[in-house]
């Protein structure tokens, strides 16, 4: 499996008094109880074999917000390590990086993605394109307080000793979260698209690229297209690709060859999956029916096995 999601973020306010759609898979337990969840999850990793149904049905069937909750509850309740490290003793393989996952907030879990795309030998610029380029300046904010937190160093100094050139100028600018409006000196043209697209407002980015529509040729991917290679070209496109719709629908862009047959990339469904069950994640399963004339919960049922396939689809809802 190969794909990226890359998703618009809304330029129109609600009208005052009005709820904005909700495109979320997950929604809160009206029941919740964090003190019953957490002994159920207790009893559920206690249990001969370990009851992975019933530790699927609590963390897939709850907000993260639950979660956090349940967490708290489990290590107040028992006196016992946090739930991921005990749930990491007892589990394996995709359905154990799942519940994992689903046990950290979202920024955390952002931080721990970034870390493994950094991490070893070689670099998953595919990672750090999709979640800096698709994250809000608040999102990227809590982000990079996560990372430190847990990893003991700035986001940024990382980037730096895995990345370079323009792509680590792109990544670098994006990290900072400063979408300021403001003049600089440029010169070349990725600094251009740099400047222009780490720099400037979502509301400026959507007249610019709406401008730009109105005087070139071709439309503003395409001119990314044309002007830039390789990494950085991923990095802007993702981030240009996020920004170019005015409307709050989902782009979710797939790669047919190689999502034919097996998906050799189980970490960017799982990603995917758990990171947009409680933002739009029905509109990208929408999408994806349109796109390939089946839904996703079809290929989950078809390229992954066992109990992943539960939790995957759990996480799917009912749509």
């Amino acid at each position: 499996l190969s794909f990226t999601v890359a998703f618009t973020k809304s330029f129109r306010t609600p009208s005052k008094g009005s709820t904005p759609p909700y495109y979320g898979t997950i929604t809160p337990d009206p029941n919740f109880s964090a003190s019953r969840d957490a002994a159920a999850l207790q009893r559920a990793i206690e249990a001969k074999g370990v009851d992975e149904s019933a530790i699927t049905e609590i963390l897939a069937r709850r907000t993260n917000a639950q979660r956090q909750q349940i967490k708290a509850a489990y290590e107040n309740d028992t006196g016992k390590v946090r739930p991921p490290e005990t749930l990491k003793s007892v589990l394996k393989s995709h359905y154990e990086d799942t519940v994992v996952a689903l046990l950290m907030n979202p920024a955390q879990y952002d931080a721990y993605e970034l870390r493994q795309a950094m991490k070893g030998l070689g670099t998953n610029e595919k990672v750090l394109n999709e979640i800096l380029g698709t994250r809000s300046n608040h999102e990227i904010r809590l982000l990079k307080t996560a990372f430190k937190e847990a990893y003991g160093a700035e986001l940024e100094h990382n980037i730096k000793g895995d990345t370079s050139g323009h792509y680590e100028t792109a990544l670098l600018a994006l990290s900072k979260a400063l979408y300021e409006a403001g003049e600089k000196k440029i010169g070349t043209v990725y600094s251009v698209f740099i400047d222009i697209l780490t720099s400037r407002s979502e509301a400026q980015l959507c007249k610019i690229f709406k401008q730009y529509d109105k005087l070139g040729t071709q439309g503003f991917p395409k001119a990314l297209e044309h002007e830039m290679k390789g990494d950085v070209e991923d990095c802007l496109m993702t981030l240009g690709k996020c920004l170019c719709c005015n409307s709050n629908m989902v782009l979710f862009e797939c790669d047919a060859l190689t999502l034919q047959g097996a998906w050799a990339n189980c970490n960017t469904l799982t990603r995917i999956l758990v990171s947009r069950s409680e933002v739009d994640l029905k509109k990208i399963l929408q999408e994806y029916k349109r796109m390939y004339g089946k839904t996703l919960q079809e290929d989950i049922n078809v390229e992954t096995k066992g109990d992943y396939v539960k939790i995957l689809l759990a996480l799917c809802g009912d749509h």
